[in-house]
This record gives C-alpha cells, structure tokens and sequence, in this order.
C-alpha cells in the first residue's frame, strides 16, 4: 500500500524562481516610482503608496490561503484513498 507522502512534489526550476521574484521587484519598484514622481500633492502620494503595500499584502495573504486550501484538499483526498485501499485489502485480501 502506497505511504500518505508518496506524491511527488512539485517544484520550480531556479529560471521560474528568478522571473518570479524580478517581476514582482520591478512592478513594485515602478508602481512605487510611478507615484513618487505624480504631479499631486505628498498626502496623495502617501495614500496611493499605501494603497499599493496593503494590495501586495492582500495579494500575498491571498495566495498563501488558496494554496493552503489547495494542499488540505489534495492531503485529505490521498488520506481517503488510503483508507479506501486498506478497507479493500481487508476485505479481499491476497492469496
């Protein structure tokens, strides 16, 4: 019967990895650029640079609650498959 851990993980390649982080340094860095060089007044600019730190923040909670759901899903998902499998090797066990 296989083990509850022997699905294999996913990871990413180091080229993935790096895309990712750059992307994120430079849409942040630009947004943030973008707002520092507005023609409006500082209390403005303070307001939208809040506006984006709170956006990235829900953005990184959100992810990290879907992936969450995610992974309870798949890990209950295998739990019932190994309990399906040892109900049947019970119950038809092999000669």
């Amino acid at each position: 019967m296989p083990s509850v851990n022997s699905s294999p993980r996913q990871t990413h390649s180091a080229a993935w990895v790096i895309q990712a982080w750059l992307s994120f340094a430079i849409s942040f860095g630009a947004t943030g650029i973008g707002i520092f060089y507005l023609p409006v007044d500082s209390w403005i600019k303070s307001y939208m640079g809040m506006g984006l730190v709170f956006t990235v923040g829900s953005t990184l909670s959100l992810g990290k609650t879907i992936r969450d759901e995610h992974e309870s899903k798949q890990l209950a998902a295998r739990i019932d498959e190994a309990r399906v499998e040892k109900l049947l090797v019970e119950h038809h066990p092999l000669k």
